[in-house]
């Protein structure tokens, strides 16, 4: 008897962490949602991941931060490029602080 009331309370603890987190207002949300369709999906699945964000997030958010990424290390390359030649250049005109030591 006391091993059931031992999960019943981890059962309890968890279902206020999912309600505390928001899950359950999420997924109830969704699945009122998806009973309300007049038409309902072939696949269920899919309308819950597409309703939760998971699927639809892919979309637009995540191709823009990826485009954003591509823009980024492309600017980080020419930088490198350019901060290399600028250190060449300033080698030519300024000699290290070894070169200046030795003579």
């Amino acid at each position: 008897m006391a091993h059931y009331r031992a999960s019943e309370s981890k059962r309890e603890q968890f279902r206020r962490y999912l309600e505390k987190a928001g899950v359950l207002d999420s997924l109830t949300s969704v699945l009122v949602a998806l009973y309300e369709e007049t038409e309902k999906p072939n696949n269920a699945l899919d309308f819950l991941k597409q309703h939760l964000g998971v699927a639809g997030q892919g979309s637009a958010g995540t191709e823009a931060l990826q485009q954003e990424l591509r823009d980024m290390r492309q600017r980080c390359e020419l930088l490198a490029e350019e901060n290399k030649d600028l250190k060449n250049r300033l080698q030519r005109y300024e000699p290290t602080q070894e070169d200046g030591a030795a003579e």
